[in-house]
C-alpha cells in the first residue's frame, strides 16, 4: 500500500516520449519501450507521443493503453499513411506540420523521455533541450540509454562542455539512465541548475505563426 501511495504522488500528469517508428535490431530496445510504458502506468502517468502505431511508438503506446492510462498521439496529416498502420490506440491528434506537432506535444507534457530512435527522435530531443536552456520551459528531459545507445551523444555533449560550447550547468539539463524505473525516478527528482538565457520566458511560438495562448509550452 505504501508503494502504491508513493506512485500516485508523481509530479507528472503526462510524459512525452520521443522514439522511433522502427523497432531497432536489438530486442532490448523493444523490451525497454514496453517496460517504460508499464512504468508510466505504475505511476499513474499518461503518455504523449508522436502518434504512430508501429515500431517503438506502437509498443510504448500499447503498453500504456493496456495499463488503463490515457494516450495522446500527435502526428502530421502527411505522415499518417506511413506511420499509422493497424489499430492506433488512444486519442490521435492530426496536425498540419512538424512544427505544430512538437508544439502540441510539448504543450500537453510535464516531462520528456527519449527512447532509442533516429533523426526524428534526435531532432525532437535536442529541440526540447535547447528550449530548456533558453528558459522556454523547465520540464525535465531524460534519455533512456538502453544498452549504451546514447553513449556517443553524451560523449559529444561532454566534449562540447569541455570545448566551451555548452555551459557546465546546462549539461545537467540532460538526465540519463539505463532503465525506465531509474530514469523516471531521476526525472521526479530533477531540479534545474542552469541559468536560463531568457528567464521566465513565455514561449508563444510567434516565429512559427501559431496563436499565443494555444501553443504556450512553458510550465
Amino acid at each position: 500500500m505504501e508503494i502504491e501511495s508513493e506512485m500516485r504522488k508523481s509530479r507528472f500528469k503526462r510524459i512525452c516520449v520521443f522514439c522511433g517508428s522502427s523497432q531497432g535490431k536489438k530486442s532490448s530496445y523493444q523490451d525497454a519501450a514496453i517496460e517504460l510504458g508499464k512504468e508510466l502506468v505504475s505511476r499513474n502517468i499518461d503518455l504523449v507521443y508522436g502518434g504512430g502505431s508501429i515500431g517503438l511508438m506502437g509498443l510504448v503506446s500499447q503498453a500504456v493503453h493496456d495499463g488503463g492510462r490515457h494516450v495522446i498521439g500527435v502526428i502530421p496529416k502527411t505522415l499518417m499513411p506511413r506511420e499509422i498502420t493497424g489499430e492506433t490506440v488512444g486519442e490521435v491528434k492530426a496536425v498540419a506540420d512538424m512544427h505544430e506537432r512538437k508544439a502540441e506535444m510539448a504543450k500537453h507534457s510535464d516531462a520528456f523521455i527519449a527512447l532509442p530512435g533516429g533523426y526524428g527522435t534526435l531532432e525532437e530531443l535536442l529541440e526540447v533541450i535547447t528550449w530548456a536552456q533558453l528558459g522556454i520551459h523547465d520540464k525535465p528531459v531524460g534519455l533512456l540509454n538502453v544498452d549504451g545507445y546514447y553513449n556517443s551523444l553524451l560523449s559529444f555533449v561532454d566534449k562540447a562542455v569541455e570545448e566551451g560550447f555548452i555551459n557546465p550547468n546546462a549539461r545537467h539539463i540532460i538526465v540519463s539512465a539505463p532503465t525506465p524505473k531509474e530514469l523516471v525516478k531521476k526525472l521526479e527528482d530533477y531540479v534545474p541548475r542552469h541559468e536560463s538565457v531568457a528567464p521566465k520566458l513565455n514561449w508563444q511560438m510567434e516565429q512559427l505563426g501559431y496563436p499565443d495562448e494555444e501553443y504556450n509550452i512553458s510550465r
